[in-house]
């Protein structure tokens, strides 16, 4: 089984997510051939990081986003981000791959290879491709 992690706010889940999802899944075949079984963790920003990182409050509280996501048939796992930092969690889900949305840089992403490098975690880190951006972007959609 390949676990492979992703992150977001997630304040609707829309077809780009879906996407993402699944984008993110077909890495376990890429990484350990066809065969292999991909198992899905997506991170829900907790909501004071959402906050700080776009400047504005998710519409959803993070229990409920956690709850949307969880019950997706292509998400296997999901659970709460921190509050400060990432690499704790991230620890104790021991991801071989972490899968990254097209659109996703700041505070996190920037350090990440060297943050989990320090903490001692091996995941493999891949940028996924955007899914029509013009049209699956949860700004754009709301």
């Amino acid at each position: 089984m390949t676990r492979i992690m992703v992150f977001g706010t997630f304040d609707m889940v829309h077809p780009g997510h879906e996407d993402f999802f699944e984008q993110a899944r077909k890495l376990a075949h890429h990484e350990h051939g066809r065969g292999a079984e991909p198992y899905l963790i997506v991170s829900i920003a907790r909501d004071a990081v959402a906050s700080r990182i776009k400047g504005f409050s998710p519409r959803h509280h993070e229990a409920e986003r956690l709850a949307n996501v969880a019950a997706h048939p292509l998400v296997d796992k999901a659970v709460l981000g921190e509050e400060l930092g990432y690499a704790r969690h991230i620890a104790e889900e021991k991801p071989d791959i972490i899968a990254l949305g097209y659109d996703q840089n700041g505070e996190y992403v920037d350090h990440l290879e060297e943050d989990l490098k320090k903490a001692g975690i091996k995941a493999r880190i891949v940028r996924l491709a955007a899914h029509r951006p013009d049209v699956y972007k949860t700004s754009k959609l709301l």
